[in-house]
């Protein structure tokens, strides 16, 4: 038998605080659709019939093009924060100088 305990903690943030909150919470959303979207794409561009696709409905991705793997998607993670600053904010050294 395996016991589970769950807390539960409330917090009550400043407004500077909530405004990072909810700034993180959107990154995250973008990066989490990102990663979904490119997981899709390489699905449906190997879905199209072995005698014909269509170049109106399909996705183009490379043949040689690897799935993307959770491990491929966090090795990009570097090169996507120098292309999008914006994805810096969230990382985990920003964080913790974030004085309150």
């Amino acid at each position: 038998m395996t016991l589970t305990i769950n807390y539960r903690y409330r917090l009550h943030p400043d407004p500077i605080q909530e405004q990072t909150m909810l700034h993180w919470l959107e990154i995250s959303r973008k990066v989490y659709n990102y990663a979904l979207r490119e997981i899709k794409d390489w699905v449906n561009a190997r879905k199209c019939s072995l005698n014909y696709c269509s170049l109106s409905k399909e996705y183009i991705i490379p043949a040689n093009k690897s799935f993307p793997t959770y491990y491929n998607q966090q090795n990009a993670l570097p090169l996507a924060k120098k292309a999008f600053p914006e994805l810096e904010s969230c990382s985990l050294s920003s964080s913790a100088n974030y004085n309150s």
